[in-house]
């Protein structure tokens, strides 16, 4: 290992919004977009929400302060809004997904940069600068834990790597130097946690988890801001990250094409609000469907194949094949497949079919094994093997990744129209203007023109 924190804390401190190509901040104002989306939704409807607005207000931490929580109406103080921001756009699983990491990127990073940078005053280019420079963290430092070993440990790496990545966003618009990043680094190495066991019961860890890996983001880089001395080699150290996290660590994979190949390139978007590795299989269901003119009481079997990742996180017939919980269906190869198969397609307010009695009677008809197709000379862990049994045989289809990837990312219109499909319901009208607003972030001398447009 080669001094990975502090090279990572250079680029974070260095890093110009003059230096970034243009296709590199046009896909991180997208992603953004994509996320508040679903961030702006899930404050009206995410089952869990109510749960953590009583307990702030039990903590007495609901005070008013400077910084926006997208579709509410107040404003709340950096680290609480980084926190809610982050829970809430991570609830629908509906937020981006990073394939050679396995992580959402902009679940901690883009609450941290907009919390911090309405707290400073930074301007729309600044925050932009930061949104990058955490998407690059985090996702590096996801592919330098190995996201086969990190979830064996049974880690969630939207928690730990992201961490790392809110405090790399916080830092920059903060205006830190590489020694103060670095402590940035340090700190964030203490806070960062997400662990795997809400698979079991459908629990809400996974939101809160990843909330709070924003807003320790923003305390980890607050505290280096005021002189607190963080740990060095956080990343590499002997009780650093990938020491810690992994049987299996990359670390050259931290910093390989630092500044001249872009993570951030390599996000996709979700077609369906589920766990990433049930939408190439979704994606082959609807296609099979539509192409065969299946009906449900035509399939005998589905057979599902997946990489081990996604076996772990939703292939568990034992635990996944009827799920009760939103979060359960989330991750549930069974559910959303049945689902996509039952109708043609799979979205937010499908989840209203959970205890179905038809959806639970499909479901049975699946099987879901693991597939060395998925795994053997690839790197992307996302596809899957769809084989359908009828009475005039089996149909079969091979998706190596699923719809939204950057191969196949949607146009902006589409982009736009996801958003705008989840915002209108709590915005209304100003969902467009909100919309336009975050597309054109560069052009705001203050960010909070902007998201003073995303409250309800």
């Amino acid at each position: 290992m080669a001094e990975e924190t502090a090279t990572l804390a250079g680029y974070v401190a260095g890093l110009k919004f003059e230096e970034i190509p243009p296709e590199v901040l046009d896909r991180a104002k997208v992603l953004t977009l994509d996320f508040l989306g679903s961030t702006i939704r899930a404050r009206s409807e995410a089952e869990s929400t109510p749960s953590l607005l009583r307990t702030l207000k039990g903590l007495s931490l609901d005070g008013k302060g400077e910084s926006t929580v997208f579709g509410d109406s107040k404003t709340w103080t950096p680290a609480v809004a980084a926190l809610l921001n982050g829970a809430l756009g991570h609830s629908l699983d509906f937020d981006d997904t990073h394939a050679d990491s396995s992580l959402h990127p902009s679940a901690p990073v883009v609450p941290a940069a907009f919390a911090v940078g309405e707290m400073v005053g930074a301007s729309g280019r600044e925050v932009l600068t930061a949104i990058v420079a955490g998407y690059e963290v985090c996702c590096r430092l996801g592919n330098a834990l190995d996201p086969t070993s990190h979830y064996a440990r049974g880690f969630h790496p939207t928690a730990t790597a992201g961490t790392y990545g809110a405090a790399a966003a916080a830092s920059k618009l903060f205006g830190l130097s590489e020694a103060q990043t670095i402590s940035a680094f340090g700190v964030s190495g203490s806070q960062a946690a997400g662990s795997l066991q809400f698979l079991v019961n459908g629990a809400w860890n996974k939101r809160y988890q990843v909330g709070a890996a924003a807003m320790n983001g923003v305390i980890a880089a607050t505290l280096a801001r005021n002189d607190f001395v963080g740990s060095i080699e956080a990343v590499e150290g002997k009780h650093g990250l990938l020491v810690g996290y992994s049987d299996n660590p990359h670390p050259d994979k931290a910093t390989a094409g630092l500044g001249s190949t872009y993570e951030t390139m390599k996000i996709g978007v979700k077609p369906y609000p589920s766990c990433r590795y049930t939408h190439a299989a979704l994606d082959a269901i609807i296609a099979m469907r539509r192409e065969h003119n299946l009906t449900p009481d035509q399939v005998k079997r589905v057979e599902i194949g997946l990489h081990r990742n996604g076996i772990t996180l939703t292939g568990d017939a034992a635990t996944k094949r009827h799920p009760r919980s939103i979060v359960g269906g989330q991750f549930s190869m069974f559910f959303t497949g049945a689902v996509a198969l039952d109708q043609g397609r799979f979205g937010w307010d499908d989840y209203d079919r959970l205890g179905d009695a038809a959806i639970d009677a499909l479901a049975d008809k699946f099987d879901v094994v693991q597939d060395d197709r998925l795994e053997i000379g690839r790197t992307h862990p996302f596809g899957a093997r769809v084989s359908i049994t009828t009475d005039d045989g089996v149909h079969e289809r091979l998706h190596a990744d699923p719809s939204g990837e950057p191969n196949s990312f949607p146009d902006a219109k589409a982009m736009q129209q996801k958003f705008l499909t989840l915002a209108r319901p709590v915005l209304n009208g100003r969902a467009e203007q909100f919309a336009n607003a975050i597309l054109a972030l560069e052009r705001f001398e203050s960010v909070a023109q902007a998201t003073q447009l995303g409250r309800q």
